[in-house]
């Protein structure tokens, strides 16, 4: 496996010194295919309150498949990408101070594949290994105080209408697979620090959740050919409409927006300011009184001439302890 793509007819041979930098000039638009199911995520949910001493175990599978597409002049066309991840996550609510706490930890396990036409030949690369784990932390600030297993049914039965305003701080480590001599990686070799506030206000069986976030990058130092990568914070807006149908059903749409993220070579802008619209669909089902499971669809769209467009299906089981 070379740096980059892999020629189609040419076993082995490299992309050569146009396309090494083509490809460099829109790494973030290839690598994204290994970073959305970590950075644009469409979560419902985020700020549900349960009891505190509550965990959670969950396993999950998505597969995204998707188009991407280059400006002209890169001579880089047809493109396409297709991801598998599978990933096992556990959360934790806790009393902070009064209040309903939560640590998430994220481990995920990629295989992707991805092919084009570079400079008239067909190139394709895949990858297998570990991507970048995900903790976050998160506190509701405002409403949400800490209610016991005992206390938790009565709680919610005396407060069908509540608003709760909630802070987390997720931290992506870079641990994932990443190997400085090949341009698509699953690892991004550098920290990204999310901060996010979200407001979450239920009525009876209806739930409304509005959530913002930045990313923020550190600089990857060792990026392909002893260069070096940054990239400007990218901004999302996320919002969901929920509603619980009984007997541990539930289901969900929602719609987010992206946008900034501009990346930096040497210091050389790139010009690939990101602006993406996911959109999408997910359902609950209760498979035991403490499991259930989670099923869904996601749509990514990119508002600007150079991007990705994905589609997502993913399916989780958790068990609640």
């Amino acid at each position: 496996m070379d740096g980059g793509f892999r020629r189609g007819r040419r076993r082995g041979a490299t992309t050569g010194t146009h396309g090494a930098l083509s490809l460099l000039v829109l790494l973030g638009v290839l690598s994204a295919g290994a970073g959305t199911a970590l950075a644009q995520d469409l979560e419902p949910r985020r700020w549900t309150q349960l009891p505190v001493g509550t965990n959670i175990l969950g396993v999950g599978y998505e597969i995204r498949t998707g188009d991407i597409r280059f400006d002209p002049a890169l001579r880089i066309s047809d493109a396409t990408f297709t991801l598998h991840t599978a990933a096992v996550a556990y959360n934790h609510y806790f009393d902070l101070w009064g209040r309903t706490a939560r640590f998430d930890c994220l481990i995920p396990v990629q295989t992707g594949e991805w092919r084009g036409m570079v400079n008239g030949e067909r190139a394709s690369v895949s990858r297998r290994g570990l991507a970048d784990p995900r903790i976050r932390f998160s506190v509701n600030l405002i409403g949400g105080a800490s209610v016991s297993a005992e206390d938790y049914a009565e709680y919610i039965r005396s407060q069908s209408e509540r608003t709760t305003i909630g802070a987390a701080l997720s931290l992506y480590l870079p641990l994932g697979d990443y190997d400085d001599d090949k341009l698509i990686n699953l690892g991004q070799n550098r920290f990204t620090i999310r901060p996010q506030l979200g407001v979450l206000h239920t009525r009876g069986p209806w739930s409304f959740e509005l959530t913002g976030s930045t990313f923020f990058y550190t600089e990857n130092d060792d990026f392909f050919g002893d260069n070096s990568l940054e990239q400007d914070p990218l901004f999302g807006m996320q919002a969901h409409v929920v509603r619980t149908l009984g007997g541990g059903f539930w289901l969900s749409g929602g719609v987010a927006y992206a946008w900034g993220g501009e990346t930096q070579v040497n210091g050389i802008e790139n010009d690939d300011a990101r602006s993406n619209l996911l959109y999408g669909l997910s359902f609950g089902v209760p498979v035991s009184g403490n499991q259930s499971l989670r099923v869904g669809y996601i749509r990514s769209d990119t508002r600007v001439d150079t991007g990705a467009d994905s589609h997502c299906l993913f399916l989780s089981w958790t068990l609640r302890f």
